[in-house]
């Protein structure tokens, strides 16, 4: 849940919605939950049409702007800073979507802010 927290703060940041992302779980057990989950996010996808359209991006910006949340992410800063909101969750021991949400975020609000100036 923590990647989820992160890759939806570097979406928001690049101007993509976040609804273009979508990270569940289904067992190997739940084989209708999954077409479901899946069935689902491929309508809302196709509601919100290529990416970039619904964002109002052209294309040659959205490269431009998938490009600098690549290299966000794969910025050793980032990436030692997720590890570290990482051990303060399992520090914390609370496991709700919420409070690893507000953990990463605040963590990593510095280490992103500055990857992204």
């Amino acid at each position: 849940m923590g990647m989820d927290a992160l890759v939806k703060t570097v979406l928001k940041e690049v101007g993509i919605r976040e609804e273009r992302y979508s990270l569940q779980w289904a067992s190997a057990a739940e084989a209708p939950r999954f077409v479901q989950l899946i069935t689902k996010f491929t309508t809302e996808m196709k509601a919100l049409g290529p990416l970039g359209e619904a964002e109002g991006i052209a294309p040659d910006e959205l490269k431009v702007r998938l490009q600098k949340a690549l290299d966000v992410v794969s910025s050793q800063k980032v990436r030692i800073s997720y590890g570290n909101a990482s051990k303060a969750v399992r520090k914390d021991g609370i496991w709700t979507r919420e409070h690893i949400s507000e953990v990463i975020n605040t963590k990593m609000e510095k280490a992103i802010n500055s990857a992204f100036a």
